[in-house]
């Protein structure tokens, strides 16, 4: 070994995806260099980091395909109401938050669910919650805020113009979006620290990179964070079509790796939104319902220009009608890419997705938070909402991830859901549309992976249980004991 080697010595592991035989495995600068039989390696020098594991599973590291990180950070310090059934017992609990008072002059709340409530919000509820103070509540989706009148002035101010909420006092789409990033502008300093706390937890569960579709192009602040010693995730931070032609204007291109970040930065795809949400009933449909964001003219000439200029489209669609269109534009385009979320399909759409090349970057613990709300405004559509499996035997190739903080940036919640289609002890829904355990496990890991093999870089999880032989529930819970990027530990309990 030369002098100045980083050298791991992994004993008695056993490699998911494999028959389970106990394994010794070296990894060498980053790389695992050598598998062999438990207890036949020896650690190459004095300084090698040896690792008994006694037994653990060994895999490759998991990614999330789909996260609003600056988001999720700031939500893990904002009032979770995502438990509150209706508008009055959303209003309380931020009535009870007011009163213990460490509000930064704004109270906000995050995960409204209203698609079944009994009554619809009111912007009267909110102004009595905390009188004096303005009020503002993040719906789980994030396309939509419920906003108190004192709210309305403030962000009416700064954003420069009126926000046309009526007496719900609801914005949604472009509106919320502007509220809500509005909200995400705190100083520098105090947002990388809580940053730097969600990149920990998010390592303490197993992930190695995250796809980050923040819409404030991020690169420039990772690249920051990251000399700051932020450093536990590699980030592939994506871009909007406001700030498509910055980025075109600097070369950017898909999976270019920033300089001076150790690898750990790469620019990721062109970002476009082509309609709403379920939750917040804007989905674009088949029958007319719902909001498209732009004419499919529009869309393809952005998504060319992007594709031109080296960048992979990413297109959110969440109705049929959207999908539809989302497979229309990569069809005209002749690109490859992703339809982000795809949560309803038409049956003559499905076997496009493969046809055209188009992956889907799916989010399936959405199907658990939304079953009964899709089952009340999608009625009698819902066999083919959040059809993965469908997908999958038709050789799309699926993309796990989370839409955090739409749901928990957390893998195994995610493979939890998609094999299970199942959560707080109530049966499956549409269990037909369940994934095995290998394809979930492989939509969570980079480039598909399945094992740990010699000459593959060594981002790796190492859990107490098979993840391929849990059950939905025991993947909830699995027990993440180390996670590396490139050899290095960014979480460990061994």
């Amino acid at each position: 070994m030369t002098a100045g080697t980083q050298e791991v010595l992994l004993r008695t592991v056993r490699r998911v995806g494999t028959s389970g035989a106990p394994s010794d495995v070296r990894v060498v600068d980053g790389r695992v260099t050598e598998v062999a039989p438990a207890g036949t390696l020896d650690p190459a020098g004095p300084d090698t980091d040896v690792v008994e594991t006694g037994g653990a599973w060994l895999g490759p590291g998991l990614v999330d395909h789909h996260t609003h990180f600056d988001q999720w950070a700031l939500v893990r310090r904002r009032v979770d109401v995502s438990g509150c059934d209706s508008a009055e017992a959303t209003a309380d609990l931020l009535a009870a938050a007011a009163r213990t008072g460490g509000t930064d002059g704004v109270l906000v709340g995050h995960g409204y669910r209203d698609g079944m409530w009994p009554r619809p919000a009111r912007r009267a509820l909110l102004d009595g919650a905390a009188p004096g103070l303005p009020v503002v509540v993040i719906s789980g989706d994030l396309h939509a805020v419920w906003c108190n009148a004192l709210a309305l002035a403030h962000f009416a101010v700064v954003l420069g113009r009126p926000l046309p909420a009526g007496e719900d006092g609801v914005l949604r789409e472009q509106d919320a979006f502007d509220v809500t990033g509005a909200l995400s502008q705190v100083p520098d300093a105090v947002l990388d620290g809580w940053v730097a706390d969600a990149v920990e937890a998010a390592a303490a569960r197993g992930v190695t990179r995250v796809v980050d579709l923040e819409m404030r192009f991020g690169l420039d602040r990772w690249v920051r964070r990251v000399h700051a010693g932020t450093d536990g995730l590699r980030v592939s931070s994506g871009v909007y079509p406001g700030e498509l032609d910055a980025v075109l204007a600097r070369g950017l291109r898909t999976g270019d790796v920033v300089e001076g970040t150790r690898g750990l930065l790469t620019m990721g795809p062109f970002k476009v939104i082509t309609d709403g949400s379920l939750g917040t009933r804007t989905a674009a449909m088949a029958d007319g319902s719902g909001v498209l964001a732009w004419p499919f003219d529009d869309l393809v000439a952005m998504t060319r220009r992007a594709v031109d200029g080296g960048l992979v489209p990413a297109v959110h669609a969440i109705g049929d009608r959207a999908n539809t269109l989302a497979l229309d534009v990569f069809e005209a385009v002749g690109a490859r890419g992703t339809i982000e979320h795809a949560q309803l399909v038409a049956d003559t759409d499905v076997d496009r997705f493969a046809r055209l090349g188009v992956a889907a970057s799916v989010q399936p613990e959405h199907a658990m938070d939304d079953r009964d709300v899709a089952d009340r405004h999608w009625a009698g559509l819902t066999e083919r909402a959040f059809a993965f499996a469908s997908l999958a035997r038709a050789g799309t190739r699926l993309l796990l991830g989370s839409d955090a903080p739409v749901a928990p940036l957390d893998p195994w919640v995610s493979m939890s859901a998609a094999v299970g289609r199942d959560r707080d002890g109530r049966e499956p829904w549409h269990p037909a549309e369940r994934l095995t355990a290998l394809t979930a496990w492989r939509g969570s890991t980079d480039g598909g992976r399945t094992t740990v093999a010699v000459g593959d870089v060594a981002d790796l999880v190492l859990v107490g249980s098979d993840p391929l032989a849990a059950s939905s529930a025991a993947l909830r819970d699995v027990h993440v004991l180390a996670t590396a990027i490139a050899g290095r530990f960014t979480h460990r309990e061994l």
